[in-house]
């Protein structure tokens, strides 16, 4: 297993972790994604230590917390093998303060994370998304006094957009108080959105992206094809709606370049689609995700292997969108390419 530095700290993590979402399973859409229990959840996690893999990712809302739990109980008598990545910020009770980045509610969630995690420490914590409500200089000096207290190690962010994001690092470094060194961010070959201001942002400033949904929203398996019916035991049938959205045309398009790449290679589709993802600017990480030991293991075999550049190139053709820069000022700035070139 290869280790990248998490940004522009001195932090190492594998290219590859595990999110713990298919842990638990409870409401519509976890139990879409999966159900493992703690016995499943043990031998997972023992087959991501034998191949190197020791970062696993959760959140405080999966599973209504039964994710954390789980994995607390997975890890139990080895937690210095493994590196936890868990998020807070979505609404986590009924409460006026159950939602958020406030003081009250960072605290309190951190302290729950903690408790179910079986840890008096978390490797790294994002946010789970912006919270617009709260002034940002109450959130980044909450987090800093988390790192301080020694209940977090490292800082990073989720869903944001540019600015949030921007303005929250100019606020840490203003104040001398602790950096987001990870974006947590939806990237995929049918989703590549996030190349048009946060990747640049990324390589500027020092932020190391940790791709969650790889594989889009489970489009790039293998199994979606053109001109037939989605799979009946697809996740997609119980989580599409939460995903984002895809242009039926591209996905297609890409399925096809996947399918040629598999010939050449040997490799499966979503290795390919991982493998691809592994090798963009910012990258430090990709989240994989498996209900069983088989679908890990298949996913594991992204890594110890690179596309070639003609390959890549291909990928990169079939997965372009027609308008790559649909919203001003992009469309504009790419026609300006010798003084603002794209960072891909």
């Amino acid at each position: 297993m290869e280790y990248r530095h998490l940004g522009r700290s001195g932090f190492k993590v594998p290219v590859l972790s595990f999110g713990t979402g298919t842990f638990g399973g409870e409401g519509k859409l976890f139990g879409a994604w999966g159900n493992t229990d703690v016995t499943g959840a043990k031998r997972l996690v023992d087959i991501c230590l034998d191949a190197g893999l020791t970062l696993f990712d959760s959140a405080d809302v999966y599973s209504s917390g039964a994710s954390e739990s789980i994995l607390g109980a997975a890890i139990k008598g080895r937690r210095d093998k493994v590196l936890i990545s868990t998020k807070a910020t979505f609404r986590s009770g009924d409460g006026p303060n159950d939602v958020g980045s406030s003081r009250f509610h960072l605290i309190r969630a951190i302290d729950a994370a903690l408790q179910r995690l079986g840890s008096d420490y978390i490797d790294l914590f994002q946010l789970h998304g912006f919270d617009a409500k709260t002034p940002i200089e109450e959130t980044v000096s909450t987090l800093d006094d988390l790192v301080r207290a020694g209940k977090i190690r490292y800082l990073g962010v989720s869903n944001f957009s540019g600015w949030h994001l921007m303005k929250s690092l100019a606020i840490a470094d203003r104040h001398g108080w602790s950096r987001y060194v990870a974006n947590q961010t939806y990237y995929s070959l049918i989703g590549r959105d996030y190349e048009w201001e946060l990747m640049p942002l990324g390589l500027d400033q020092g932020v190391g992206a940790i791709v969650w949904s790889p594989l889009g929203w489970g489009r790039l398996t293998g199994r979606i094809r053109r001109g037939q019916p989605l799979p009946a035991n697809s996740r997609l049938h119980g989580s599409a709606e939460f995903g984002p959205p895809v242009d039926d045309e591209q996905l297609y398009r890409v399925v096809d370049a996947l399918d040629g790449i598999a010939a050449e290679t040997g490799k499966t589709i979503p290795q390919i689609a991982i493998n691809w993802l592994l090798q963009r600017p910012t990258v430090s990480s990709v989240i994989i995700g498996a209900r069983d030991e088989e679908q890990l293991k298949q996913n594991l075999g992204a890594v110890g292997w690179n596309l070639t550049p003609e390959q890549v190139a291909r990928l990169d053709e079939a997965s372009h969108r027609t308008t790559a820069y649909p919203y001003y000022p992009y469309w504009h700035q790419a026609g300006f390419a010798e003084r603002n070139p794209p960072p891909v």
